[in-house]
């Protein structure tokens, strides 16, 4: 198994490319199972669960061809076209590995008029249930059945027929499965409190690219007007911001300075917000961000919650970079109960860390200390890179597995900054 050693103590300066956005190409993907006409998507990133959605397309009848960059871009075209159907069932053995998979669900059920999907595996980074993805959908007009592991769903008469759902709380998987499942519906679908990542408007502006009726994007309200079919469309994935947030925590930790090229500031207003609050310098540049620091991070106070809110999936790197902060930090994770599994492997590198329930005291120390550690889901892995690179010595980071599925080539970028960091092969 892979590991990535990095030696800490380099100060990280330089431009760092950031990739398409894994949350909103794994939603984008399934877009393709709604049309018989290709659709293509640039800018998407080189992700083992973006190769893991395109083998669960090839298992549902839809084929794919990838292609290089373009130079705007920093990621592969792909292009999936599923002419015919040749299956409504995402197996286990596929979906296990990767939870996004339930998002065949929606567009399975919108095109074929039914659907058979496995329940999801995924990060163990707390209970994510998908009851709000199945009550939307019997909102719609679905019928649903759950058996012996799968989700059963049937529109009657091979058609949803419209309806109406509020949320009772706000779910970004359980609003992307909806939408995609009411643009061929024979009504009108209406979502009420639904979310509103960047992520989610990325999929609302691709459908609308494949003549999908979307109004309120943006906003807590989606109101779609069911159309009979969908064309091809070609869509630029976003730019990811939570790897440019990553990647910003390493600037400052390191007492860095670093463009992140391609980020857009308009859509992780919050986690700039937090960087400021500790103390760094961030200001839009033509084409990207750039974030520089100067001296250790002021303590910060941060709460996760729904987008535009502090994203979850930025705790884990900001409490890395706030272990070698002036004072004590304190972290309120809201989304979910099991996301500090991260805390005992910072703790082996010298962090003060005190958790209680869903909160997290971070007293910043004089120094970090390399250690072997290991990660235990996408997030947790960055915050162990981002705390190795300003520990002394060496940092061995173990099950580098969990990285792949989020972050392009990232030694690649670091070194590119000045970062002494490299991936050693098992074997």
């Amino acid at each position: 198994m892979d590991q990535i050693v990095v030696r800490g103590g380099q100060r990280l300066k330089g431009r760092i490319p950031i990739s398409g956005a894994k949350n909103a190409a794994l939603t984008l993907l399934p877009c393709a199972l709604l049309t018989d006409e290709p659709l293509t998507l640039r800018n998407l990133p080189r992700l083992a669960d973006v190769d893991g959605f395109g083998h669960l397309l090839n298992q549902l009848g839809c084929s794919t061809t990838i292609e290089g960059s373009r130079p705007e871009d920093f990621g592969r075209v792909m292009t999936a076209r599923a002419t015919t159907l040749t299956s409504t069932v995402a197996p286990y053995d596929i979906v296990r590995k990767m939870r996004a998979s339930i998002l065949v669900l929606g567009p399975l059920l919108a095109r074929a008029g039914e659907a058979t999907v496995s329940l999801p595996g995924g990060c163990a980074i707390g209970n994510r249930p998908i009851d709000l993805h199945l009550k939307a959908l019997e909102a719609f007009g679905a019928e649903i059945e759950l058996a012996s592991g799968y989700v059963k769903a049937s529109a009657p008469g091979g058609r949803l027929a419209g309806g109406k759902f509020t949320f009772p709380v706000v779910s970004v998987g359980a609003t992307e499965n909806a939408v995609m499942a009411a643009v061929l519906a024979k009504g009108t679908c209406v979502l009420e409190n639904a979310a509103r990542e960047p992520e989610i408007v990325d999929l609302c502006n691709c459908l609308v690219a494949m003549g999908a009726q979307i109004d309120g994007i943006g906003s807590e309200t989606l109101t779609i007007e069911g159309v009979d079919r969908l064309h091809g469309a070609t869509y630029r994935v976003m730019a990811d911001r939570i790897e440019a947030g990553s990647y910003a925590c390493a600037a400052v930790i390191t007492e860095g300075d670093v463009e992140l090229v391609g980020a857009k500031a308009a859509e992780m207003e919050a986690t700039l917000a937090a960087l400021r609050e500790a103390g760094a310098t961030v200001e839009e540049v033509k084409g990207g961000i750039r974030v520089a620091m100067s001296g250790r991070a002021q303590p910060v106070t941060l709460s996760t919650s729904p987008y535009p809110g502090f994203a979850t999936d930025m705790q884990a790197q900001f409490m890395a970079m706030a272990t070698l902060g002036t004072g004590a930090s304190l972290f309120t994770e809201t989304i979910f109960e099991n996301r500090y599994m991260h805390v005992p492997e910072l703790a082996r590198m010298g962090c003060d860390i005190d958790v209680r329930g869903r909160s997290a005291v971070v007293r910043g120390v004089d120094a970090l200390v390399g250690a072997p550690v290991m990660a235990t889901d996408l997030r947790a892995s960055m915050s162990l890179i981002i705390a190795g690179l300003a520990a002394r010595g060496e940092t061995q980071v173990n099950r580098v597995y969990h990285l792949d599925r989020g972050y392009e080539r990232l030694e690649e970028k670091l070194q590119a900054v000045g970062a002494d960091i490299e991936r050693i092969s098992a074997g």
